[in-house]
């Protein structure tokens, strides 16, 4: 069988084992304190009279997906990560074509992330940054980029820190709320419409979309079948176990789930200020790990289409870098607009990359043996979840 892209490069390094892939798995899933302090109960406030049967939804919808990658992680697991999936489906023409759009995607994403973890994030937590704003603008890309440029053992030991300390403030801001607020079994009932649910629902299942990060460190992992399962399984279904139970709270405490912060709100009610603090700033670097997650399977994605001009990963690394320092440099001039006028060109991007790899899914299922109703069934059913994705993008932005 012909060598797997990126495998030279990655016998250069000790093949990571699950509990490596699982952190990375955490971190690029949102990740959980920026989930649970953040995003799911924002999106939870619509109908959040079933705030925990919305997360459900939406956790069991976006399995779909993760069958899908992991089916393709049977066969095919190198550097290439979903550009290596298509490839195998449909030839290199399809395969370069959805790359270039999924590393546009996140390349958007690393140069407006930095400004929402800046100025949306933490001047609510600690009030007197936003003095340094502007410096925090540079430092913060530099910082991301520093630790990249220090090579994967440095970058996966951040990001398993980054990982750790997440799990454990999302479980302890879980404690605290379900402690003073309870926890809801009316949070599983059905009380908002059933058009609002299945929205809800769906939109929920959009926020795990960057699970698929991992699937870029193929080539870098041992036994990659059962580590690329496990690994990815485990993180799943412990971020989503995280989320259902964080929104659950937001039941008996609706206004605060559609504040800025939420998860920040109820820790300053219920766990005390430095709690609160903690619980902000874990929310900023969780922000901060996806995009180290992102820079990771960006740089792996470069090698593995073996196109000259990205030079070596760290030129890549370097460039990536560049580019966050001097976007958000950029940015200071209208932040707002900065963030706005990349988001939705970036998860445009995103969703359609992402529809070519389930749309594609049957024609590899074919060719490796899968049984074609399933494949088709899924195919079908994540390139739909893809599609709304693509359409709530254009519609609304987010």
């Amino acid at each position: 069988a012909p060598e797997p892209s990126g495998a030279s490069g990655a016998r250069r390094h000790r093949p990571l084992g699950t509990w490596a892939l699982f952190a990375v798995a955490v971190t690029s899933l949102g990740g959980p304190l920026a989930l649970t302090g953040q995003l799911a109960p924002n999106l939870a406030s619509g109908a959040i009279g079933s705030a925990g049967l919305t997360q459900l939804i939406g956790a069991a919808l976006f399995a779909l997906p993760m069958i899908v990658w992991l089916r393709y992680a049977r066969h095919v697991h190198d550097a290439g990560g979903l550009y290596g999936f298509v490839l195998a489906a449909t030839g290199r023409r399809v395969a370069l074509a959805q790359a270039a759009v999924w590393a546009g995607a996140y390349v958007l994403y690393l140069l407006y992330t930095t400004e929402s973890i800046v100025y949306d994030v933490l001047p609510v937590v600690l009030p007197r940054v936003r003095a340094y704003r502007p410096l925090l603008e540079v430092l913060v890309p530099l910082a991301i980029a520093a630790v990249m440029l220090g090579g994967r053992r440095v970058t996966i030991a951040v990001i398993a820190v980054l990982a750790a300390g997440q799990l454990a403030l999302a479980g302890a801001l879980d404690a605290v709320t379900i402690g003073a607020l309870g926890a809801p079994l009316s949070g599983f009932g059905t009380s908002a419409p059933a058009g609002v649910l299945a929205s809800a629902g769906a939109q929920s299942s959009l926020l795990y979309v960057c699970a698929s990060l991992p699937l870029f460190l193929g080539a870098e992992i041992a036994r990659p079948v059962r580590t690329m399962r496990r690994g990815l399984w485990a993180a799943y279904a412990v971020t989503a176990a995280l989320v259902v139970a964080a929104v659950l709270p937001y039941v008996a405490a609706p206004d605060a789930a559609g504040g800025a912060l939420p998860g920040f709100t109820l820790a300053q009610r219920h766990g005390g200020h430095g709690f609160a603090v903690a619980v902000g700033i874990g929310i900023a670097a969780s922000t901060a790990g996806v995009i180290l997650a992102e820079f990771l399977a960006l740089t792996r994605l470069a090698g593995a289409v073996r196109i000259r001009a990205f030079g070596s990963r760290r030129a890549v690394t370097l460039a990536l870098g560049a580019a966050m320092v001097v976007s958000g440099a950029l940015s200071l001039i209208d932040p707002d607009r900065f963030y706005a006028d990349l988001l939705r060109p970036s998860l445009i991007m995103l969703w359609l990359s992402q529809a070519v790899v389930f749309a594609v899914y049957p024609r590899f299922a074919r060719r490796h043996g899968h049984r074609a109703l399933p494949a088709w069934i899924l195919a079908t059913v994540c390139t739909a979840l893809a599609g709304y994705g693509l359409w709530q993008a254009i519609r609304t932005g987010y």
